[in-house]
């Protein structure tokens, strides 16, 4: 191998090294934003939990169900 085709091959190497680490950088801010979705939606799961439980307890008050 020459010189001139290893020196091609290290600039290239170079330029699939840096792409891959700005490919890891935006994966590891994906995943930190996929974390938080997830957070909110478990908050947004537990509020609309405690609102069925609410209509559920004013059916019942005014006995629009049996329970």
């Amino acid at each position: 191998m020459t010189d001139d085709t290893a020196s091609i091959i290290l600039s290239y190497m170079r330029k699939f090294d840096t792409k891959l680490d700005r490919i890891e950088d935006d994966l590891r801010d994906v995943k930190g934003r996929m974390t938080t979705v997830e957070e909110q939606l478990v908050r947004v799961n537990r509020r609309l939990d405690r609102l069925d439980e609410r209509v559920e307890r004013i059916e019942r008050r005014a006995d629009l169900i049996e329970g």
